[in-house]
């Protein structure tokens, strides 16, 4: 019987990562749970294998059912009929699958109904579901909503509303309008408090909502009247069962068909607010963006490797001038590079998680006791790291998703233009990757601060000082001299203080970062398994070589006369 977790041995590997010993001892509260609920781990081992056992499942059902569904849901996709949306017959079934086997509050407190599980095997999780159907990602993944409703709601909303989560209620975050897409603060969907019912009321239209009929919805509103900026703007809880909103219309889009994409208008909806007035976008947005793009850094790496499973099963099928294509040099190059970039994606995913969970579990502790000088400088360090690799884990892995992608059209050929192939609709669901929860661009944005103030080069210095195995000091040597040059073209664009120069590199400089740090993190990896991760520290040193050194002299090279033509 297929199972995604167990023929994907990397995940096995990261998830028994060093660091899992004290995110596990933060998550479980010295397994104080053991006592109440008779699934809850009684050590660290227990709980190890209760993952272990878990992404199995997982593994199974994104096998036998969500990727068996995955063309039907694609071809059919949900419907709207009379303000309300019908799911495919596929995405019923997968979601049923989901409901029956417990898997829908993964990470949520066991008191609630949830699992308990750190944020590595959840993201696991999405990764394996993303291989399956991207789409299908989308309705599942959204649990990320019940985590900032965990964060910023009182207790009376987490006992009502994370529960009905967990038993299999959907979720949706409305955030973006016609005329507020990456600009949220300037959202205009009226928030007014209704005096005789005690309650708010919501009107206005929301769109691109992904699931944006689900049962639950996170809403941004303007509460302020009289305000235009983020200040103005408060987070509220709709539940659809109050009525008050109905979708107008489902986008038809290039791909991730399964999961719909509405435009909502709100009439006079009654909601409750989510924590406090005004910090609707200044804190709990900013809180619930980063949990997704942890999430499409995690569809990115199932994608990509969806897009590499596709390419060498097809390249060792195919046969040309009498023997198998993948035989070829000019074929099995692309193949490395693509197994390459997968790993590096899944890399940097994991690593980056690891940082979510250990400040996020710091964070949960400070609710219930004061934490210690010790883990108070703890918290800091991670929060600061998770801060850092997020916008890199999004912003590289979904280009790398999208790379993989078209190879693994190129490799297919004239097929791979034709809808007989999974390939096809890869392509087509890889491509939201990079644009939605922030562009690469926004993740630029979000990163570049990090290059400047030498967090990156500080952390890289981290990675060098790490050992690595006798076989793959070369690469770190190699990798040395790219630190150089990245140190110096940083140098060369903040010496300058010219802005528009710092714009314009901006990327070049946060991929430099990026690249080298994926690739510290590949020899980490290939240290401890290296037949399973050796071919690709090699392949991808020399690929991070190529772009530093085309990066380098970019930044190096460019003029105030070069900056010119750049202007519109």
């Amino acid at each position: 019987m297929a199972n995604f977790y167990l023929d994907t041995p990397e995940l096995r590997h990261y998830l028994h990562h060093p660091l899992m010993r004290r995110i596990v001892e933060l998550k479980e509260r010295n397994f104080k749970d053991k006592d109440t609920y008779d699934y809850a781990p009684f050590d660290f081992e227990d709980a190890m294998d209760s993952y272990e056992r878990v992404l199995q499942i997982i593994g199974e059902i994104c096998a036998d059912t969500i990727a068996q569904n995955a063309e039907g849901v694609d071809h059919e996709g949900p419907v709207c009929k009379d303000g309300r949306v019908t799911y495919a017959p596929g995405t019923k079934a997968n979601l049923d699958a989901v409901t029956k086997a417990g898997l829908m509050g993964v990470a949520m407190p066991r008191r609630y109904g949830g699992l308990n599980f750190p944020n590595v095997p959840y993201m696991m999780a999405a990764d394996m579901v993303s291989r399956a159907d991207a789409g299908f990602e989308n309705l599942w993944g959204l649990q990320d909503c019940a985590e900032t409703l965990y964060e910023f709601g009182n207790e009376d909303q987490r006992m009502r509303y994370i529960p009905r989560i967990c038993r299999g209620e959907t979720m949706s975050m409305d955030l973006t309008e016609p005329d507020a897409g990456s600009d949220l603060q300037s959202v205009m969907l009226k928030a007014t408090y209704d005096e005789q019912n005690g309650c708010w009321r919501l009107n206005g239209v929301k769109r691109f909502i992904t699931n944006g009929d689900s049962d639950i919805h996170l809403v941004l509103a303007r509460s302020e009247e009289g305000t235009k900026d983020g200040r103005g703007l408060s987070m509220f809880i709709y539940d659809k069962r109050d009525g008050g909103v109905n979708v107008r219309r489902i986008e038809n889009k290039m791909g991730i068909k399964g999961s719909p994409t509405c435009e909502l208008v709100f009439k006079n909806a009654k909601a409750e607010l989510c924590g406090d007035r005004k910090l609707g976008l200044i804190k709990y947005v900013m809180a619930l963006m980063n949990g997704a793009r942890l999430g499409i850094a995690a569809q990115s790496v199932g994608v990509s490797q969806a897009a590499y499973n596709e390419a060498i099963a097809y390249a060792k099928d195919r046969r040309q001038f009498g023997k198998a294509i993948i035989e070829f040099p000019a074929v099995y190059e692309i193949l490395s590079l693509m197994k390459a970039k997968l790993d590096a994606s899944r890399s940097l995913l994991y690593e980056t998680t690891r940082f979510v969970d250990m400040y996020k579990a710091l964070d949960d502790i400070a609710k219930e006791r004061k934490l210690t000088p010790e883990e108070r400088q703890e918290q800091k360090r991670y929060s600061k790291l998770a801060d850092s690799f997020t916008p890199l884990a999004k912003g590289l892995g979904s280009e790398f998703a999208n790379q993989n992608a078209y190879d693994c059209i190129q490799i297919h050929g004239g097929s791979g233009f034709m809808k007989d192939y999974a390939c096809e609709r890869i392509y087509r669901d890889a491509r939201i990757t990079s644009i939605y929860e922030g562009t690469t661009q926004l993740q630029v944005v979000a990163a570049i601060r990090y290059v400047t103030t030498g967090a990156y080069l500080a952390q890289i210095r981290e990675y060098e000082a790490s050992d690595v195995d006798e076989s793959l000091r070369s690469l770190k040597d190699r990798l040395a001299l790219l630190t150089g040059k990245y140190a110096e073209a940083v140098a060369h664009v903040t010496d300058a203080k010219d802005q528009e120069l710092h714009d314009i590199c901006a990327r070049k400089l946060v991929e430099m970062a990026g690249y080298i740090i994926m690739a510290h993190l590949l020899l980490q990896d290939a240290t401890v398994s290296p037949d399973m991760f050796r071919d690709s520290a090699f392949v991808f040193t020399r690929y991070v070589e190529g772009e530093v050194e085309k990066n380098y002299s970019y930044v190096m090279g460019i003029t105030s006369e070069d900056l010119a033509h750049y202007r519109k």
